[in-house]
């Protein structure tokens, strides 16, 4: 495989996901098919600015956001980096290419009131399901874990005598979440409930389907999606918003924007700092109720 070198890189060395490794394999194929069809050329080491320029160009043209090209370009641009590192590259092509003008998302988080809706004034279920779906909003609200991660969770990974989860999150990286009580006690109900399950065929894996097998990504998103339509208007509704709720409620309450950097698994405070933000309302209460001249 053309590629199989710098994707080994990519994994063995700088401890990328799998997933993460397919989609740099997916970028870097997308521009050697443009390459191969418009200069009939099989390989990206000897292409130039211009021609990247017109692939840059085609995927504009064909609707793909700048954010969608930047990835790509990202990825284009880290293989050239590690062609140079092995000395099979003398420059990079993308040196001095600019990255394209992206619109700024606003991800609007849930509310409060939201969230406790969908938690304690929705009925869920008692059987094994309705515990497992439970379980999995407590978990994204009270741990701010990303919907991978979730997926991946083994049941070794839960100590609950320690009241902590291990997580293991992007590049591999291994962190430690503490676990409310009230989490705890939906756990021990989940397990007790999980082990009614007819045949189990991923049985370290924490979160099952009915069937036994590891959860899917779809699925939880699924789930996200079905209950806080139940209590929100927002427009997405999905396990990032309700990490994000995660986050922007704890600085709300005046938690260290470090700590909450730590628990989201940022590897960058600047990662972190989006979340500000979304804080901004609560920051304008506070400060008009406490600044002395703002009292009559």
């Amino acid at each position: 495989m053309i590629f199989s070198s710098f994707l080994d890189y990519l994994l063995l060395e700088k401890n990328y996901s799998a997933l993460t490794v397919n989609a740099y394999k997916k970028d870097l194929q997308d521009c050697l098919d443009f390459i191969t069809a418009e200069y009939e050329q099989d390989t990206l080491v000897d292409v130039n600015y211009p021609q990247l320029r017109r692939w840059i160009v085609s995927l504009v043209e064909s609707g793909l956001s700048n954010r969608s090209v930047n990835r790509k370009l990202s990825a284009l641009n880290s293989y050239y980096k590690f062609l140079m590192k092995v000395g099979d590259l003398d420059q990079n092509p993308l040196a001095k290419h600019k990255a394209l003008k992206a619109k700024k998302t606003i991800q609007i988080p849930f509310s409060e009131k939201e969230v406790k809706s969908v938690l304690d004034d929705f009925p869920h279920e008692h059987d094994f399901e309705g515990l497992r779906n439970r379980l999995i909003i407590e978990l994204f609200y009270s741990t701010g874990i990303r919907r991978i991660e979730l997926v991946q969770l083994q049941v070794a990974d839960f100590n609950l005598s320690n009241h902590t989860l291990k997580v293991l999150g992007k590049r591999n990286k291994e962190r430690l979440v503490p676990l409310l009580p009230s989490v705890i006690e939906v756990i021990v109900l989940y397990l007790q409930a999980r082990k009614s399950l007819n045949h189990i065929t991923d049985t370290g894996y924490m979160f099952l389907t009915q069937k036994g097998v590891k959860i899917y990504e779809t699925l939880v998103y699924r789930i996200i999606n079905n209950y806080f339509s139940l209590a929100s208007t927002k427009v997405k509704k999905s396990p990032h918003i309700l990490r994000h709720s995660f986050a922007t409620h704890l600085l709300n309450q005046g938690a260290d924007l470090n700590a909450v950097k730590e628990l989201l698994g940022h590897s960058s405070l600047a990662s972190t700092q989006v979340y500000t933000h979304n804080s901004i309302a609560e920051l304008k209460k506070v400060y008009l109720n406490t600044h002395p001249r703002n009292k009559k």
